[in-house]
């Protein structure tokens, strides 16, 4: 169903010098245009790729699972050798070792500094030479 034309009075209002323009506007004065459409034909090289791929996809589309062979596959998971556990072994106690630290078995030690700063005499000393 079509909505009813609104009435006269609802429609949108054209100030008088703009309508008498609309009304005595001459097609005449229009001047005469040529449209020029520009296509761009695609060259040689698009046309061939747009080929290859048409072809890969019909290809893709009539291929026959039939045709393929059978086959099994083999899960390869090599073990490490004897030299590999070692290390990790070694590795690993190391690694727990730090971690398992027991800090209550340190003895206390005093620091004893051996590059003591040199006095204010030597200081005037050195500046003096």
């Amino acid at each position: 169903m079509a909505a009813p034309a609104p009435a006269l009075k609802d429609l949108p209002k054209v100030a008088s010098d703009l309508k008498s323009q609309l009304e005595g506007f001459n097609t005449d004065k229009l001047k005469n245009a040529d449209t020029q459409e520009k296509v761009v034909l695609p060259s040689a090289e698009d046309l061939a790729s747009e080929k290859t791929h048409q072809n890969i996809f019909t290809g893709i589309a009539t291929f026959d699972p039939s045709k393929l062979k059978h086959t099994e596959t083999q899960e390869k998971n090599p073990l490490p050798d004897k030299d590999a556990i070692e290390q990790e072994k070694e590795k690993m106690n190391f690694i727990s070792g730090i971690e398992n630290f027991d800090s209550s078995k340190l003895k206390h030690a005093e620091t004893c500094e051996k590059n003591p700063l040199p006095t204010k005499e030597v200081i005037e000393a050195e500046k003096k030479l």
